[in-house]
């Protein structure tokens, strides 16, 4: 399907079951994150099939969204690992989605785009912007101008004249009516970040205005409560007066990078400072499931009872993204984010121990070993606590001033570009941002046990 490079080779050469993983050997770690991401790359065939309809997409149950988070983790695999293997599938996969005006607006997928899963693409693309990933020629634009095209589309969606007094809704087409009164937290999280990350890359004052006042809002609106624990969101019906009290920890680690970068831009503003800490430390919850499980990332509104759904099986590789990123932006939290991230790191590895060939990926990490469930999320999850082990050998986000329009990747499989033609949109998004969560979680939110039976929609 794709070429090995020879640093790949020689990996395969030095294989490490990812249950045997030593954390403090980096030929090691690299070893088990090159086994778990062929894992995630075993799932996908879009350039071979090199379709408008299969490039840059997993098969079903993945919406495109997750196709958007898992170049994410594959370009953090790049970075980390230093095996460039898979870039040319990954570039190819990310430009196919770009739109006729270089925004992220693909037509084909319309039907399941909305301010969430747009920002999980974005940030993708600013994370090859920070990098100074190459790009094949000149057909699009740099990194950082296409970052800079999908904010420009995210900032005329913020409604300051509804009840909410803010906020982007979930959704972006009414004609997907699926959270059109509805504003999440990983909606207005993602904004929050790209915003933050865009001024630390460019160094223009307006994305850090409009970061501290979507900061303001979500604080304001209970988004971000008092104890800093992200919440889901709400529903404009109630004037965003009832805040959905179901959490989960992407949006944490959302909200958690976009306070550090700030902080990082500001030269150690305090402010930002305590929010990163602040944000940081109500992450604990997502940890430490029982007595005999200390410092093992767990999903906590779904994984116990087993009520998790495909999108919710990918959310805690989003939350170890962010925090090992995070450490780069404020080392301050390096201790603790280890303290979690090394154990975790373990415990998932050790759950890579399925299939046939003893590294298929099981969702609870604190089981001690494979659990039986599988799928892209699972393997996912477990490649990006693995690989941010070798965050601190990697070098930081570029910012402004550093970052560069790179050519360099010079034969991409050709393609028809999906995003420049105008096919029949796919119908449906899945129900609901953060969860299916029904918009009446009101009146179920008393019984805990009967809310997380429901269909969480992310």
């Amino acid at each position: 399907m794709y070429m090995k490079s020879v640093h790949a080779a020689a990996l395969a050469a030095a294989f490490v079951s990812p249950k045997d993983i030593d954390i403090n050997d980096q030929t090691s770690i690299r070893s088990v994150a090159s086994t778990l991401a062929y894992g995630v790359m075993s799932m996908y065939s879009g350039n071979v099939t090199n379709t408008p309809e299969t490039i840059a997409v997993f098969p079903q149950p993945y919406y495109w969204w997750e196709a958007g988070a898992a170049w994410g983790a594959m370009l953090d695999y790049s970075h980390y690992t230093g095996d460039s293997s898979y870039d040319e599938v990954v570039t190819q996969a990310l430009l196919s989605q770009v739109g006729p005006k270089f925004d992220l607006m693909a037509p084909l997928h319309f039907g399941s785009e909305g301010n969430d899963d747009q920002a999980f693409w974005a940030f993708a693309i600013l994370d090859a912007a920070e990098r100074n990933y190459p790009q094949p020629d000149d057909k699009t634009p740099p990194w950082l101008d296409i970052a800079a095209n999908i904010w420009n589309t995210m900032v005329v969606r913020w409604n300051d004249t509804d009840a909410c007094g803010g906020g982007l809704m979930w959704q972006i087409f009414e004609s997907n009516p699926n959270g059109m009164h509805y504003k999440n937290s990983v909606s207005n999280g993602g904004f929050f970040q790209i915003s933050a990350r865009l001024a630390r890359a460019t160094g223009n004052d307006t994305y850090l205005q409009w970061a501290q006042k979507v900061w303001d809002w979500s604080e304001n609106v209970g988004f971000v409560n008092k104890d800093f624990l992200v919440l889901d969101g709400a529903d404009i019906k109630d004037e965003c007066g009832l805040v959905n009290p179901v959490s989960f920890s992407y949006a944490q680690g959302i909200y958690l990078y976009g306070a550090a970068v700030l902080y990082n831009h500001t030269n150690g503003d305090k402010t930002w400072g305590d929010r990163t800490s602040s944000l940081l430390k109500a992450a604990d919850s997502y940890f430490s499931p029982y007595a005999n499980a200390t410092n093992i990332m767990f999903e906590h509104a779904c994984e116990l009872v087993g009520r998790c759904t495909t999108d919710a099986k990918t959310f805690k590789g989003y939350l170890s993204r962010f925090m090992w990123a995070t450490t780069r932006m404020m080392p301050s939290t390096l201790p603790h984010i280890q303290t979690l991230l090394n154990t975790s790191a373990i415990a998932a590895a050790k759950a890579c121990s399925g299939g046939d060939n003893g590294t298929v990926c099981g969702q609870k990490w604190y089981v001690g070993g494979f659990d039986g469930s599988v799928g892209l999320g699972q393997q996912m999850t477990a490649l990006e606590t693995v690989q941010g082990l070798l965050a601190q050998e990697a070098p930081p986000p570029y910012k402004a001033g550093e970052i560069r329009h790179v050519k360099g990747i010079d034969s991409l499989p050709s393609t028809t570009n999906p995003a420049n033609t105008s096919p029949t949109p796919s119908p449906t998004k899945r129900s609901n941002s953060a969860g299916n969560i029904n918009m009446d979680w009101r009146w179920t939110v008393l019984a805990l046990g009967l809310l997380l039976v429901l269909d969480f929609a992310y």
